[in-house]
């Protein structure tokens, strides 16, 4: 990691332009497995590869040109608006990953998902087009958050924080869109998103174990550091978005818990994976509970500051149960 660093600043490449080492490895079982798994990522990701201007045409003509009141084609637009711009992220992060990673498997995944997020960004450019959305500079958190995974000073945290932190939160957006059918052509839309972004994950659950092997004790603490920045700036995040997933109804306390619920299952996944210890992941969220229960507090908890604190902190160290959900159609 410092390494890299310093062969930055001189100018010079942070890797061999060509990796002829890439196939001189030994691999445990579970290493195999985690290979194979890559593997069929980036065949999966072949099979399934979808037109975006056909979709989004035939979608238009089944259901109409998108028709809603003006308040809530607003919030629609500026929650997709961090979709779009979060898909152009995954497209850059996705594509420093593929150029980067020496191991084939993970190579063809970080490959597969390059291609599925730039899709992504120009169909939800073009959807959003139809409801008169000009782009523009997205609220300061939710960019700060993209900008911190793209400056990430390594490819642990860069494929941390976008396949184990941010997609878990688009998918729940996803989620939650297409369920409510909130505008038809986008709820129909969202299905091929699920599908492609709940694929990706399996690349930060299958890589990251090989990434976090031999770490030093510092750049451990300082990953942890990272990550609790991360969890912390959504929390604040969703105040920013707050009106507009209101105006939709969809309560922020519920997208928080389902986002939650969603990361947790990618983060253990990843844990069994390197079968390591769970307790710093069960640390992180009982600090997470006790954010979410602090800035959006459960029906009935106490209405003075002093008394939400004491009600978010035991809770939070009772263990609020997670919301029950899948990573949607992650067929890997």
């Amino acid at each position: 990691m410092i390494r890299n660093r310093v062969r930055s600043l001189l100018g010079r490449p942070a890797t061999k332009p060509l990796p002829y080492g890439m196939f001189d490895h030994d691999r445990t079982a579970e290493q195999a497995k985690q290979a194979r798994i890559l593997e069929k990522v980036y065949h999966k990701g072949q099979e399934r590869i979808w037109d975006g201007h056909a979709i989004l045409d035939e979608l238009v003509a089944k259901h109409g040109r998108p028709n809603l009141p003006p308040d809530k084609a607003k919030a629609v637009r500026t929650l997709f608006a961090v979709i779009l711009w979060g898909e152009l992220a995954a497209w850059k992060v996705s594509a420093e990953l593929a150029l980067r990673i020496d191991p084939l498997e993970a190579k063809l995944a970080a490959t597969s998902q390059a291609h599925d997020e730039a899709r992504h960004f120009y169909v939800m450019h073009d959807y959003l087009a139809l409801l008169d959305y000009v782009p523009g500079d997205l609220p300061p958190i939710a960019s700060r958050t993209l900008v911190e995974v793209l400056n990430a000073d390594s490819l642990t945290k860069k494929l941390m924080g976008m396949q184990l932190m941010v997609e878990p939160i688009a998918l729940t957006i996803f989620q939650l869109v297409r369920e409510r059918r909130l505008e038809p052509v986008l709820a129909d839309l969202l299905q091929y998103y699920e599908r492609d972004e709940a694929r990706h994950v399996a690349l930060g659950v299958n890589h990251l174990p090989a990434l976090l092997q031999g770490i030093s004790a510092f750049e451990a603490a300082d990953l942890v550091l990272w990550e609790m920045r991360m969890f912390d700036w959504q929390i604040r995040g969703m105040e920013e978005l707050r009106e507009s997933f209101e105006c939709l109804g969809l309560p922020a306390r519920e997208v928080l818990r389902l986002g939650q619920a969603k990361q947790l299952l990618a983060f253990r996944a990843m844990s069994k994976e390197l079968r390591g210890d769970s307790r710093r992941l069960e640390w992180i969220k009982t600090l997470f509970d006790f954010r979410i229960e602090i800035a959006y507090p459960e029906a009935g908890a106490p209405e003075t500051r002093l008394g939400r604190v004491i009600h978010a902190a035991r809770r939070s160290m009772e263990g609020v149960a997670p919301m029950e959900t899948t990573l949607a159609h992650a067929e890997v």
